[in-house]
């Protein structure tokens, strides 16, 4: 029997929308002249569930253009960060790693549109709604990954995710390239600091991290951007309370405190790097945004 997005969502619904949200702005990317990043399979979970069925898949069904604040602004600014993190991990295999780790992969689609080596292993690890949900519609397209194993980890990261990574045949004795993309300001503060201390249990020399974290608060100007306003209008996603209230924790310290070296940078250095995608406006609410790299010599 199919899973349906009642399924996907029981545990937390807004997560869930959140990543057919990112699937859908992949979906207008891809079939845009100069695309970022193209994901040929992105329209098609935005089209199997039922709460996004409806939603744009193609620049023709966002007749503003860039100009629309959520398919426009929004959606170049998930494209952008897919392409960075894209070639991010592609480094990381160039120099020599063979696992590959997503950390609440959500409906990414790397391990079936990017040209990875042989012999490289690539982990998803999510929640089984949507792991079941996103098998189901790569299945109906007979769909088949690029990397030598794929392999789909059922975990919540608030539980020991790390038992059900190595039960599949990860090797922490070997470089690693992880990637946490959207998912750290999702998470109470208490979990994301477990969950670096696992990723840092687990890495040997050689492995990669990448994540975007989010600095600072939000002030009353930016929490009224016209981004926040559009995105719950029109799919239903309330981003604002979705993010955890806490206080962040300083990652990056943490993570150089452990012995890694890390670089952050804001979405805007990779707008100017790859000359399109989103720039600085006035409260913004990218602003707070980072994308942090990190390696451990």
């Amino acid at each position: 029997m199919g899973v349906g997005v009642d399924e996907i969502t029981s545990a937390n619904e807004g997560v869930a929308l959140t990543a057919l949200l990112v699937a859908a702005a992949r979906a207008i990317e891809t079939h845009r002249p100069d695309a970022l990043a193209r994901d040929a399979y992105a329209e098609h979970f935005v089209r199997a569930a039922p709460a996004s069925a409806r939603w744009p898949v193609h620049p023709r069904d966002v007749p503003e253009g860039d100009a629309d604040p959520l398919w426009g602004r929004l959606g170049r600014y998930f494209a952008l960060r897919t392409r960075a993190l894209d070639d991010q991990l592609l480094r990381a295999v160039q120099l020599g790693a063979r696992q590959v780790v997503l950390l609440g992969a959500g409906l990414d689609a790397r391990a079936y549109r990017l040209d990875w080596p042989p012999d490289c292993a690539l982990y998803e690890v999510d929640r089984p709604g949507v792991l079941a949900f996103k098998q189901r519609v790569l299945d109906g397209l007979d769909a088949r990954p690029r990397a030598t194993r794929r392999v789909t980890v059922e975990a919540d990261f608030r539980t020991d995710w790390a038992a059900a990574l190595t039960a599949t045949g990860f090797q922490p004795d070997q470089p690693t390239a992880w990637l946490a993309e959207g998912l750290l300001p999702r998470l109470p503060s208490a979990v994301e600091r477990d969950l670096f201390a696992v990723v840092d249990r687990l890495s040997c020399s050689g492995s990669t991290l990448a994540y975007e974290a989010e600095i600072g608060g939000e002030s009353a100007a930016v929490r009224d951007n016209p981004v926040h306003t559009a995105v719950r209008e029109r799919t239903g996603v309330d981003l604002l309370a979705l993010s955890d209230a806490e206080p962040r924790p300083d990652t990056p310290a943490d993570l150089t405190a452990r012995g890694w070296s890390t670089t952050a940078h804001t979405p805007f250095e990779f707008t100017r790097h790859y000359g399109r995608g989103p720039l600085p406006e006035p409260d913004d609410t990218l602003a707070a945004n980072r994308w942090v790299f990190a390696v451990r010599p």
